[in-house]
């Protein structure tokens, strides 16, 4: 945690870079299993990866998986599961849930301007990351997301643990948590020299750019 604000880096693909986000004061540690991500990893590189890997929770975001990728990640003993889906498939939603359980599931629907969030899926899982909305791609664009949204939602269901997503780095990470009132932030383009390579810089400017809101002095 870091000036109080749980902090999830994603995308990570080198163990020097995970290393340096538990430095930092991350919470959680994400990787990509999507090949059309430019920071996807395939099962057998992250095994590779894994000995070397600080003692962090570690996330499993993929896509809209099927049951095959869910057991081979389960498997690789991953504590949470960010499940990526397009609005439309939310029945899909119940079947991730009775599979992983709501505490160990955390959702990620791609809202477009036009759509709004299925609301009676809420009850399949704990936590939801909400992300910068763009039609051709699922996160890590770089864009920030709907911040006004993300208030209105988190505040009408304050029970639920809500990510947010897009875009932030040490520029804008702390304006983003005053303005939305968000208690857990996703790194990712915003902390990187080039996708799935973090920068150790960025990172522990996140790390004073949320330590100074913190104390007030932001």
């Amino acid at each position: 945690m870091i000036g109080g604000i749980e902090v999830k880096v994603c995308g990570l693909t080198r163990s020097e870079d995970a290393k340096a986000a538990a430095l930092a004061g991350a919470d959680f540690l994400g990787f990509i299993f999507y090949p059309k991500s430019p920071r996807g990893l395939s099962l057998e590189q992250f095994e590779a990866l894994m000995p070397q890997l600080p003692d962090l929770p570690k996330v499993a975001v993929t896509v809209a998986p099927g049951e095959a990728l869910v057991d081979s990640l389960e498997a690789l003993g991953f504590e949470y599961f960010q499940i990526h889906y397009p609005s439309n498939t939310g029945s899909l939603a119940r079947e991730w849930s009775d599979r992983l359980t709501p505490s160990k599931l955390w959702l990620a629907p791609k809202i477009g301007p036009n759509d709004s969030l299925d609301e009676v899926s809420l009850q399949y899982a704990d936590t939801w990351l909400m992300d910068a909305y763009r039609k051709d791609a699922y996160g890590g664009t770089g864009e920030t997301g709907d911040w006004v949204s993300f208030r209105e939602i988190s505040e009408k269901y304050p029970e639920k643990l809500w990510t947010l997503a897009g875009g932030l780095g040490p520029g804008n990470v702390a304006d983003a948590v005053r303005r939305t009132g968000a208690e857990r932030v996703d790194l990712n383009s915003g902390v990187e020299i080039s996708p799935g390579i973090k920068d150790r810089n960025k990172l522990f400017q996140v790390k004073e750019a949320l330590e100074k809101f913190n104390s007030g002095d932001f």
